[in-house]
């Protein structure tokens, strides 16, 4: 039997790129380059307007706490540095503009890793891994290098994350079938750098060709496995792998790492691979551009900062009624008010719908508990809705909405077409502003005392 989660639900998958090889975006004209593209603090540019910059050079980084670097996507002259809004809609953040000049000329510090990486030690790899500016590819966007360190002495298991739930995305079913070798071997040296016993590669029964692949690619190999998942919605959330594949439940508040594990995506894998075999930091990502108002869906690899406007360009430009475009995928992702909005390390996928995809007609809830079948992590979404339209942020952490995952289920299930998810959303965002504000006031109470 194939195993599963409790909770979650069948989505129409609508893969349609499943069979579209990933495409070499042609080098843009000009990037917009963002500094703040993974969870911490957003990172401070290097370089000033009128710079010459040459590929995979490093212009922006942060010294203290958490961040990551920003690499130069090509090389050319800085042409600005403005801030725009946020690819989440919250706040601004620096954008450096880079004018291309077409000769992608290397950085002179790219460099292959000298010698072999399996008798590096954890704390090289580490730093490797954050000069490389990688950071998760999965959507969270959280440092890599930081989550290798919280996985030392914590973690036995490493999970690949092949599941590649929410529809529409191909873009890692393509890499399994294209550059498995990169998936594994960036996921071997985490492994090495985990100091992590077993490897477990996990993957959907909806990509039966790529089991195969990763399979027959991992056969050499004792201590690495390959699990074939049930096709549900979400699957690829780190809770439900762990506890498909471990058995385990995540407790609030707590790392993957303090059960045991730690998980990886698919892409992060082959950029880790990229950065320790070619020497290449992180400045491009595969993502899948589909959905019913494109003319021409297809995967791609482009450039960090790479213009939505450019993607649809070469994908054939919209159909006449396009309404909505989302970065990310249909159930998790961040609708785009702007076709300036660019590429980002994480970003999985651009869908362009129409406005036959969607209902924008809100109703009221008919108390069904549809939504608390479906929900994945336990909770009551129809509560949590309710409390937020009322502003009660006590009531709200009280009925766990921290521990709720965002991924829409409920949204999506409900006969009432109430948006559960953005409602929660929102409520949860405040109230994780409202600690970080009183976190940052009792440090600075502390300081002074």
């Amino acid at each position: 039997m194939l195993k599963t989660f409790k909770g979650g639900l069948h989505v129409n998958d609508n893969k349609n790129t499943r069979n579209c090889p990933i495409e070499n975006f042609p080098s843009p004209a000009k990037v917009a380059i963002p500094m703040q593209q993974h969870i911490g603090a957003p990172a401070q540019p290097l370089v000033a307007k009128g710079d010459y910059v040459k590929k995979g050079q490093l212009i922006g980084n942060f010294e203290t706490g958490l961040s990551c670097p920003i690499h130069a996507s090509i090389s050319g002259t800085v042409a600005d540095i403005e801030m725009r809004n946020s690819y989440t809609g919250y706040g601004k953040t620096a954008h450096i503009v880079i004018e291309n000049d077409y000769t992608d000329t290397p950085d002179d510090n790219i460099k292959t890793f000298d010698g072999d990486i399996f008798t590096a030690t954890s704390e090289e790899i580490v730093e490797l891994v954050r000069r490389a500016g990688i950071c998760g590819q999965g959507g969270a966007a959280f440092p890599t290098y930081a989550k290798i360190q919280s996985a030392i002495g914590k973690a036995s298991e490493i999970i690949i994350n092949c599941a590649e739930c929410e529809p529409y995305i191909t873009e890692n079913h393509r890499l399994m079938l294209e550059e498995p070798e990169k998936i594994i071997g960036g996921a071997r040296i985490l492994m090495h750098a985990t100091y992590t016993e077993h490897m477990t590669i996990a993957i959907e029964n909806n990509k039966m060709d790529a089991v195969e692949v990763m399979t027959k690619n991992t056969a050499e190999y004792e201590n690495i496995s390959v699990q074939v998942l049930k096709t549900k919605y979400p699957q690829g959330d780190e809770r439900q792998l762990m506890y498909v594949i471990k058995g385990v439940e995540l407790p609030a508040g707590k790392l993957p790492a303090d059960v045991g594990c730690v998980i990886f995506n698919a892409e992060t894998c082959v950029s880790v691979y990229n950065a320790i075999y070619e020497g290449m930091p992180l400045i491009s990502t595969v993502l899948t551009v589909d959905g019913d108002a494109v003319n021409t869906p297809k995967n791609l690899r482009a450039p960090v900062g790479t213009r939505i406007s450019d993607i649809l360009d070469y994908c054939g430009g919209s159909t006449d009624n396009l309404s909505k475009i989302v970065s990310g995928g249909p159930m998790m992702g961040q609708a785009q008010w702007d076709m300036n909005a660019v590429v980002m390390k994480n970003t999985s996928a651009f869908l362009f719908l129409s406005d036959k995809t969607q209902s924008n007609d809100e109703g009221d809830c008919i108390h069904c508990g549809r939504c608390v079948g479906v929900c994945p992590m336990h909770l009551m979404p129809n509560y949590l809705a309710a409390f937020s339209k009322k502003d009660d942020k006590v009531l709200a952490e009280e009925f766990g909405i921290l521990s709720c995952v965002e991924c829409g289920s409920c949204t999506y299930i409900c006969p009432g077409n109430v948006p559960i998810v953005q409602y929660i959303r929102t409520t949860k965002g405040a109230i994780l502003a409202e600690k970080r504000k009183a976190a940052q006031k009792a440090k600075e109470s502390e300081a002074k005392s």
